[in-house]
């Protein structure tokens, strides 16, 4: 394929020494979408005088326009010039928004095809319940949904899937990939230091830790790494001081937990080990939490929820100073949510996403808000589904992140 770019003249200049090329239909497009990715183009500027909506400020107008869901926006570009020149491109249409302070969460879905077990991601806009999809991972081999690790920086809009394994035969992955909601792509970027599937992950002051998990030889490991995102390169930290695969891992009051919970009933006590990054070291998990973690997790409120696969799949809630768990007042999680399930937070939402990509949102609250004189806290929940499309019906979720565009 030629490479074309344009003189300030406007007038194309041929790279690879082809005098006589001609521009195709195709790449008389590519010309065109170039320049109005440029907002200083001559073609931009001869626009101004036509409103983005008739009738209204352009200010006003823009307002309006940042808030289509991403859905709508194939139809909308053919609106007119200048709408085409907003929709048509979502790295310009996020740089806009993030421009002018919006902040909308929505919900990225990594799922695979039931009968293929093809990858990819789904999004759904929290805001107007639409969903829609982001350019596949540069994946090369085919690979485990359930082997990765995925963490996000919500309010950056960045999302980070760490490690995997190939699936044909069963060989962890060291590399990581970053996903950036305003770019709308994905980005290689430097490769763990060892190669790991099934392993803890969570952020922490905006950094990246990840341990234990299985390694290429298929034994369990006990190394641990952190990944400065800013910087770009990973660094050992201290060992978990026992090799163990994670079930589920979470980050609660600047400390990142993990449990091997993986059946139950157990038939022995499950292990479960907590980092302190203040001092580099690790301890064993406290008996109550880990074995009464029976679920996936998320922190609400400063406080560790896990949406219990057993016990009719009802939610409950660690209490540190009892070592025990607590049952939240409220149904169980609604029937249209079948296992295998993902499950995040965001603020005081807890989203569980099941099979076919129905999505459950619990909405949490406090009974009795904490005070000097009573420690403990009750909590209340109250479920609402949003429906997936018949489209999403052979989906199968593996992991969820939430993110601010």
């Amino acid at each position: 394929m030629q490479r074309v770019r344009l003189s300030s003249q406007q007038a194309p200049v041929h790279k690879l020494g082809d005098s006589q090329i001609t521009l195709s239909p195709k790449f008389r497009l590519a010309v065109i979408q170039s320049s109005l990715l440029n907002p200083s183009s001559e073609f931009e500027l001869s626009l101004q005088s036509e409103p983005l909506i008739p009738g209204l400020p352009d200010d006003v107008a823009l307002n309006c326009l940042l808030r289509l869901p991403v859905e709508s926006h194939a139809a909308c570009r053919a609106v007119c010039k200048r709408w085409h020149l907003l929709l048509g491109n979502k790295e310009r249409f996020f740089t806009r928004r993030k421009e002018l302070g919006f902040k909308d969460p929505w919900l990225f879905v990594l799922a695979f095809h039931k009968c293929t077990g093809k990858i990819q991601w789904q999004v759904l806009d929290l805001t107007h319940f639409s969903w829609h999809t982001i350019p596949a991972m540069p994946c090369k081999d085919k690979v485990c949904p359930h082997g990765f690790r995925c963490v996000s920086l919500p309010h950056e809009g960045t999302l980070f899937v760490c490690g995997g394994m190939v699936s044909d035969v069963d060989c962890p992955l060291d590399s990581v990939l970053k996903y950036e909601v305003k770019k709308n792509r994905w980005t290689v970027m430097n490769n763990m230091n060892s190669a790991r599937s099934f392993f803890a992950s969570g952020v922490i002051n905006g950094k990246i830790y990840v341990a234990g998990g299985n390694s290429a030889d298929l034994f369990e490991l006990d190394s641990a790494e952190v990944l400065d995102p800013t910087m770009g390169n990973w660094h050992p930290i201290a060992n978990m001081g026992t090799n163990m695969a994670s079930y589920d891992s979470a980050v609660l009051n600047g400390k990142l937990l993990v449990t091997e919970g993986w059946l139950w009933p157990f038939f022995v006590s499950p292990r479960g080990q907590v980092y302190d990054p203040s001092t580099n070291n690790w301890e064993s998990m406290a008996v109550g939490l880990r074995e009464g973690w029976t679920g996936s997790s998320v922190v609400v409120y400063g406080r560790l929820f896990v949406v219990s696969e057993l016990e009719r799949m009802k939610l409950k809630v660690y209490d540190q100073d009892s070592d025990s768990w607590d049952a939240i007042e409220g149904p169980p999680l609604p029937e249209q949510i079948c296992k295998p399930f993902a499950v995040n937070a965001c603020e005081n939402r807890i989203y569980v996403v099941g099979r076919n990509l129905h999505v459950a949102v619990g909405y949490i609250s406090s009974l009795n808000p904490p005070s000097s004189s009573e420690k403990k806290s009750n909590f209340s929940v109250r479920w609402h589904v949003i429906d997936a499309p018949g489209r999403l019906s052979d989906l199968t979720p593996s992991s969820s992140q939430v993110l601010y565009a």
